[in-house]
């Protein structure tokens, strides 16, 4: 993933069991992608995104769930990160193929970019599954515009998945939120051969100062390190990105009521 940065693993993180009802609207599959511009060209990316690329992603059956940019000096200039939703891998297949092939489409990346290419690299992309204890938190809301995002990826040691997995179901998830740390996803590679070797998720806090007290608290919690402490170290390394959702963000507006 472009544009993250390496850090020790200090834990788990949070989610909740979703319901039923929640768990069965949310079945799916799950696109994370990231992109990097050339110098100056991320505002063009923006306006895009938000003018075009979003309606014409629905268009062909593409939920955008969040979009979001690093809080990184350097990063926040040139990458973008965001989670789409698919019905299977067969439909987000598809539904590439009918973007690319759509004329809108095509008439708005050339037009987007007649003073210069916009990407600096092909866009990196990951198909994943959430996890059974994942809350698939995205719902928007205008209250979360100040808040700030954490992308974090872990890459698990050998024969330690079960373990990792476990440890956040039946405790982590609780204990970040007894510390003010809200989960939005836990997500999993839908390849098979890197499922068990990988975990991504998303987690937010209510402003910059918050996440530092949070981690502060929580890696301090008499609690924590009791609870982790049978399930050793399951983490090799863990990659972490701040960030901030971008103003056509589906997570930071107001969900319209669907007509019954």
């Amino acid at each position: 993933m472009i544009g993250i940065l390496a850090i020790p693993a200090l834990a788990d993180q949070c989610s909740t069991k979703p319901d039923k009802a929640e768990e069965k609207e949310e079945a799916g599959i799950y696109e994370l992608r990231t992109y990097t511009t050339n110098e100056g060209k991320l505002k063009n990316l923006h306006a895009r995104f938000r003018d075009h690329t979003i309606r014409i992603f629905e268009k062909h059956g593409m939920k955008s769930l969040g979009y979001w940019v690093p809080t990184d000096e350097k990063k926040s200039k040139n990458t973008l990160i965001y989670i789409l939703k698919h019905k299977s891998l067969e439909a987000a297949k598809a539904s590439w193929k009918a973007f690319g092939r759509d004329p809108e489409w095509r008439k708005v990346a050339k037009e987007s970019q007649v003073d210069g290419k916009i990407l600096a690299k092909r866009p990196e992309k990951v198909f994943l599954k959430a996890t059974g204890y994942s809350p698939n938190a995205f719902k928007g809301n205008p209250d979360n515009k100040e808040k700030i995002c954490q992308l974090r990826i872990y890459h698990i040691k050998d024969d330690m998945s079960k373990k990792l997995h476990e440890r956040f179901e039946k405790g982590t998830v609780k204990l970040f939120a007894k510390h003010g740390i809200e989960s939005l996803c836990y997500l999993q590679p839908l390849d098979k051969e890197q499922e068990d070797k990988m975990l991504y998720y998303i987690i937010r806090f209510k402003d910059k100062a918050a996440t530092k007290l949070a981690w502060k608290a929580f890696g301090s919690d008499p609690e924590w390190h009791k609870f982790r402490k049978p399930y050793g170290k399951p983490v090799a390394k863990a990659v972490n990105t701040f960030m901030t959702a971008t103003d056509y963000s589906a997570t930071v507006k107001k969900e319209e009521k669907k007509s019954e």
